[in-house]
């Protein structure tokens, strides 16, 4: 049988225990055994087994637990309530001026917490609520939180970028500081395109008056729910761009300082620290499950000549740099209508990472153009999972149709700023290249 009828085969497999409900990781790690086998025999497992535990072995990986851990710790303390409380009388009395608020809140819990899901749960429970209660059009609420807690993936630190940097053999400290910029940049054009909206069309926002906004924090409030996380997260950031530890390092320091941080504010209570250690196992399960099942797929499809026929058929384009790129960002978000950034990950870049190294691109540059676009996957149905995350925690009154339609404006913000990206690289390599000179 042909290399490429057996490519179809396999992705009509993928696509079928999909339709079915099969979890991606258990399906692509199924087609892999079975393809294996028919192909190799039962000599083959040691294959599977092996490209698991060469994975797995990296030292670099054990910062994904830390992070995960550290925005645990985060999310379940009284952080977001306090962030918004103390920064809302900032910008509050402007016209959408919450939203934007909102937005900025989002932008520090990225960088604190790292975490979509929690991202959206906790501004869904803290801003939008505010946001309705004052009079603020509903698919603005909507469409602010949902991609405002997609911001999880841009603001370092990304797990993304840490899974990227490991797989493309690429120093995740220089991916963190390349990101920073573009992370800035899209949130600056969902700032603006809040404000110019909301002055285009007042009745989105109504302005509000101050004895809405509820009671002025007092300067400890200030320090303790902006200061203190902020101080942590310049911390761990600061010490690897810095060169002074290793990100797996700055990871454990990131815990034990937001583990003082929480001791500081009162908050600190052995269920917090019981309930944060389950919510990493169980982020990190799935996140593992879906790393060796995809894996392990591509390694058998390696093994049997895909990888090398895939490359053959993008031959004619590799000679066209930028035609290359377009068609990976073109796999890249019709794969993120339908799976997680993990399967995208490993299943493509064994396809397009030799061909974009060898057309002469920055492995950097790429890392952030990929975490750019699977980044719009979090926002993009049916896949969508931020808006699963937030009608979880919205009420029963808005429907799920009601999120997916408020998203589409921020989507079209989304690949503005990827576009941007793409043809401005020094958006991506400026702050590297001055730092690391």
């Amino acid at each position: 049988m042909s290399i490429g009828i057996v490519s179809l085969l396999i992705a009509g497999s993928l696509v079928g225990a999909l339709v079915l409900g099969v979890p991606f990781a258990f399906a692509a790690g199924a087609i892999a055994v079975v393809v294996a086998l028919l192909s190799f025999g039962t000599d083959s497992m040691f294959l599977i087994s092996s490209r698991t535990f060469d994975l797995a072995n990296s030292f670099a990986l054990i910062a994904v637990p830390m992070f995960v851990l550290m925005a645990s710790i985060l999310e379940k303390s009284g952080i977001a309530r306090e962030l918004y409380s103390a920064l809302q009388f900032m910008a509050g009395r402007i016209r959408g001026g919450v939203a934007v608020v909102t937005m900025v809140i989002a932008f520090i819990l990225g960088a604190t917490t790292g975490i979509v899901g929690g991202e959206v749960v906790l501004l869904g429970l803290v801003a939008l609520p505010q946001m309705l209660r004052l009079g603020y059009d509903r698919r603005l609420a909507l469409g602010t939180i949902c991609a405002g807690g997609s911001l999880g993936t841009m603001v370092p630190p990304s797990i993304v970028l840490v899974f990227f940097g490991i797989y493309a053999g690429v120093g995740i400290g220089e991916l963190f500081l390349a990101n920073v910029i573009p992370a800035v940049l899209l949130t600056s054009i969902y700032i603006a395109y809040i404000l110019i909206r909301c002055a285009l069309q007042p009745e989105l926002a109504p302005a509000v008056a101050r004895d809405k906004l509820g009671p002025v924090p007092s300067p400890g409030v200030f320090i303790k729910g902006v200061g203190l996380p902020l101080l942590v997260a310049l911390s761990v950031l600061g010490s690897i761009y810095l060169g002074i530890a290793s990100v797996t390092e700055s990871a454990a320091c990131g815990v034990a300082g937001v583990i003082a941080t929480t001791w500081i504010r009162g908050e600190l209570s052995w269920r917090l620290v019981r309930d944060a250690l389950a919510q990493t196992m169980f982020t990190c399960g799935m996140v593992m499950w879906l790393v060796f099942g995809t894996n392990a797929l591509i390694g058998v499809y390696n093994a049997i000549g895909g990888i090398a026929f895939a490359q053959r058929l993008l031959g004619g384009v590799a000679t066209e740099p930028w035609l290359l790129v377009a068609i990976s960002i073109a796999v890249f978000l019709f794969l993120g209508f339908f799976i997680d950034w993990v399967g995208i990950l490993f299943l493509t870049m064994p396809i397009f990472l030799p061909l974009v190294r060898d057309a002469g691109f920055s492995l950097v540059w790429y890392g952030v153009v990929f975490n750019l676009t699977v980044q719009i996957a979090y926002l993009t149905p049916p896949f969508a999972p931020s808006a699963f995350y937030l009608k979880s925690v919205a009420p029963p009154e808005i429907s799920l149709q009601d999120i997916f339609r408020s998203c589409w404006p921020f989507i079209g913000l989304q690949l503005i700023a990827l576009g941007l990206v793409v043809f401005f690289p020094g958006f991506v390599t400026w702050l590297p290249a001055l730092v690391y000179k």
